[in-house]
């Protein structure tokens, strides 16, 4: 009878010192492998170390690690080819009210190729330094977004957060050679159309001072090739209107256009992309030889190709009319062409920006979300260069370019990328703040009521 009391009196010990270890967990929980930075630092590393460089991306690769993570994370998935071989990634976390619009969160797979040699570390080991500097192409541009997107998801999840919008991500190919077979066919796709968005959030850049970079929108890419045309004449002779004489006329002119506008922007005048950026690309001229071209032999044509930015708060009709005027004058034997030319507006015939005033909730969610994760936003912008956000605006969406990277120099395209983890880390904090302020929000803005009403 002792012994059994004895073993009851253990069997008792022993549940009050589970009871008590279980209250001790509630209060203090411990962190997750998931939680652990250097296991969170470990998948960036992962996806940085898939070459996914244009011109051959390794798309296979990439696909199979979102999805891996789509699983782990419990979200649905759906992998998308609107052109065989060009994977478009989709993930979904369902919320609770699906009728209302949806959320958004962009982001490419492919990066620009880089010079190997040029670099101080591999440029797809993802080397991390003592510093903690994370240094791989892709660092800034943009993989960093696409994987700070699924960790802000995992830290929700994790504290049991729900979203009432849905949220969906997609990862796109193809941006950096112009993203036409990946989010272009995406937003004009069905697929798009059912899913009902009412938000985008893309890439923004790096802000080398402490507050972080919003774009509403973003120059247009005018691809302009100019060519002349004049009788063919002996290196020797002197005569007007020859082929080069009058090219050379032409990039001149547009010489001291690009110095005015780029002297504003030295000035502090106006932002870079508030300017019109002309920046000459090829000059093709001369009569080839076997051993290179003939030195005495004045060519019949000439042609030279510019890469124009065109901000939306530019007139492009006065644009166009100095193009024709100034910059290739058919008085002068001249012609032109545009291998590119994206319009200023969406098609609607609205201009392509996103709000920042009062018309527009999401942008001032956005700063609220910002500053709850102790960030700071800078004056919105427009971003000098091109990104996908452009297909989506196109369909009159808003669209925001956004990418958590401040105190850091601006690397995107060039040697020696990188990304502090610092950095990284802290960004995922500030999505975790954005996307469950975005996904809590049971608002309608002015574009989704007009969208109700059509």
């Amino acid at each position: 009878m002792e012994a059994i009391c004895r073993k009851t009196s253990r069997a008792s010990l022993l549940q009050l010192l589970f009871f008590l270890l279980s209250v001790i967990q509630l209060f203090n929980p411990t962190k997750s492998s998931t939680d652990d930075p250097s296991e969170i630092i470990s998948r960036f590393q992962q996806y940085l170390r898939i070459n996914t460089a244009q011109p051959y991306p390794n798309y296979s690769q990439s696909t199979q690690f979102l999805l891996s993570q789509a699983q782990t994370l419990g979200l649905q998935s759906e992998t998308i080819e609107f052109v065989k071989s060009k994977p478009l990634v989709l993930l979904k976390w369902a919320g609770k009210s699906p009728n209302l619009p949806s959320i958004l969160l962009n982001s490419h797979t492919d990066v620009v190729p880089a010079e190997h040699h040029k670099w101080d570390h591999p440029p797809f080991e993802a080397h991390l330094d003592q510093d903690g500097n994370v240094f791989a192409r892709g660092s800034q541009d943009m993989k960093c977004v696409g994987l700070q997107y699924l960790e802000a998801i995992r830290g929700l999840k994790e504290s049991g957060f729900k979203p009432d919008r849905t949220v969906y991500l997609s990862f796109v190919p193809d941006e950096e050679i112009g993203g036409h077979d990946g989010a272009e066919r995406f937003a004009e796709s069905d697929k798009f159309d059912s899913m009902n968005v009412g938000i985008v959030l893309d890439e923004g850049l790096a802000s080398p001072n402490e507050n972080y970079r919003v774009f509403y929108a973003e120059r247009c890419p005018w691809w302009l090739v100019i060519k002349a045309t004049g009788a063919p004449g002996h290196g020797s002779k002197l005569y007007d209107n020859s082929a080069m004489e009058n090219l050379l006329k032409s990039i001149e002119s547009i010489r001291r256009f690009r110095a005015a506008q780029f002297d504003m922007v030295k000035a502090g005048l106006k932002a870079e992309g508030e300017v019109v950026s002309v920046n000459m690309v090829f000059l093709k001229a001369g009569t080839p030889s076997p051993t290179g071209f003939v030195m005495n032999l004045q060519p019949s044509e000439a042609e030279a190709g510019f890469d124009i930015r065109v901000p939306p708060i530019t007139d492009p009709e006065s644009l166009e009319k100095r193009l024709a005027e100034e910059w290739a004058p058919s008085s002068r034997n001249m012609t032109f062409q545009f291998k590119q030319k994206v319009s200023v507006h969406d098609k609607f015939g609205k201009l392509a920006v996103t709000a920042t005033d009062n018309s527009n909730p999401w942008y001032s969610l956005l700063e609220e979300a910002v500053k709850k994760a102790d960030g700071k936003v800078g004056k919105p912008e427009i971003f000098p260069a091109s990104t996908d956000a452009r297909y989506f605006r196109q369909r009159g969406l808003p669209a925001i370019g956004f990418s958590p990277m401040a105190n850091t120099p601006i690397l995107l395209h060039d040697h020696n990328e990188f990304l502090n983890q610092a950095e990284y880390l802290k960004g995922i904090k500030i999505y975790e703040s954005i996307i469950k302020t975005y996904a809590s929000f049971i608002g309608h803005s002015r574009d989704e009521e007009s969208r109700a009403e059509l």
